[in-house]
C-alpha cells in the first residue's frame, strides 16, 4: 500500500554560532566543548539524508550569535501557507524576530502566539492528519492549545512528559531559563510521526511509553485513530530515537536505535541513520533541525 507523503517541504539553517554556554535543557553540559566543523559536517549529512528520501530542504543562515539557531523547529507550527510563530526561552528570543522575517519571506501568513504564552513551535507539537501531538508543562502553555486549535484548525492531543526531579523528588526547573525541566522538554524528544493518515489507514506515531506521565501515558494507550509502535526509554532518552523525520516511505533516524530501526524495517520503511554527536550536545537531534514547511 502506498504510503501518504510526510514532510515534503523542510526548513533548515546552520551551525555558524551553535554552543551551549546557556544550558537550558539537561542535555547541555557547558563543560563539554563542542566540534563545530563537526557539528557542520553532521548538519550536512542530515540534509543530504532528507534530500535523498525526496524531501525538498530549503536552506536559511543561522540567526547570528543565537547559540540555539540550528534547531528551527522550534521557530513555528506551519500548515498550509499559516505559520504561528513560536515564544521561545529568554536564551533564544533573538531567533523570534528573524524566524518571523524568514517565514514571511516563504510566503507565510503569520500568526503571533498570545503574550507571554510559550510555545515551542513544531518541537513540541507534531500534526498526523486532523490531530496534532502537543506538549505542555515544560516549553508550551496549555492554553495555547485552544488558540493553536482555533487558529490551524487540529484537534489537540494535549500530553505531558515525566518531569525532571531533584534527588529528593521534587520537580526541577532550568537554572537558565526558570521554566521546569524534563529529559523530554519537547514533545519530538518522546513522540515521532511516521506516517499520516490517508482515506484507506491510519496515521502511524512512534512513541515511548515510560517518557510520559502516567495519565498521558494512558491517554495514548487508548487512543485508536492511529497506529503505534512503542520505543523504550533507553533509546529515546540516550539515543534520541523520536527525534526523526519521516518522509512517509523513508525516515531519517538516530543510529543509536537499533531496535527502533529494525521495527521500522520490518514494517517496510527504509532507513537512514546520519551519524550524530555534536548536534545531540544542545539536546537536539534530527527532527530538531528541522521545520516542516510544505
Amino acid at each position: 500500500m502506498p504510503m501518504a507523503q510526510n514532510n515534503t517541504h523542510v526548513l533548515m539553517s546552520g551551525v555558524d554560532y551553535f554552543d551551549d554556554k546557556y544550558a537550558i535543557n539537561p542535555y547541555m553540559d557547558q563543560s563539554v566543548k563542542i566540534n563545530l566543523d563537526k557539528a557542520e559536517t553532521e548538519h550536512n549529512e542530515v540534509r543530504q539524508s532528507l534530500k535523498s528520501a525526496g524531501i525538498i530542504v530549503t536552506q536559511v543562515r543561522p540567526p547570528k550569535n543565537c547559540q540555539d539557531g540550528v534547531y528551527v523547529a522550534n521557530w513555528a507550527l506551519c500548515r498550509r501557507d499559516l505559520a504561528l510563530l513560536s515564544c521561545l526561552p529568554e536564551a533564544r528570543k533573538d531567533e523570534e524576530p528573524y524566524a518571523e522575517e524568514v517565514l514571511r519571506g516563504l510566503g507565510k501568513k503569520i500568526i503571533k502566539p498570545p503574550v507571554n504564552l510559550r510555545f515551542s513551535g513544531q518541537g513540541d507539537a507534531l500534526p498526523c492528519g486532523p490531530y496534532l501531538f502537543a506538549g505542555t508543562n515544560y516549553r508550551t502553555d496549555k492554553m495555547m492549545h485552544d488558540f493553536i486549535e482555533n487558529k490551524l484548525g487540529y484537534m489537540v492531543i494535549a500530553l505531558q512528559t515525566k518531569p525532571l526531579r531533584t534527588w529528593y523528588g521534587k520537580t526541577k526547573n532550568n537554572r537558565f531559563s526558570g521554566w521546569p525541566d524534563s529529559f523530554y522538554y519537547d514533545i519530538d524528544l518522546a513522540l515521532a510521526i511516521l506516517r499520516q493518515p490517508t482515506s484507506r489507514q491510519k496515521g502511524l506515531i512512534a512513541w515511548c511509553p515510560g517518557a510520559f506521565t502516567r495519565r498521558s501515558r494512558d491517554l495514548l494507550h487508548q487512543f485508536n485513530e492511529v497506529d503505534k509502535i512503542e520505543i523504550t526509554e533507553e533509546e529515546a532518552k540516550n539515543g534520541f530515537a523520536c527525534n526523526l523525520v519521516s518522509s512517509g516511505s523513508t525516515v531519517i533516524m538516530s543510529n543509536n536505535a537499533p531496535k527502533l530501526k529494525q521495527q521500522l524495517e520490518n514494517l517496510g520503511f527504509n532507513t537512514i541513520t546520519p551519524s550524530i554527536t555534536e548536534l545531540s550536545k544542545g539536546g537536539g537531534y534530527i527532527r530538531c533541525t528541522t521545520l516542516t514547511i510544505g
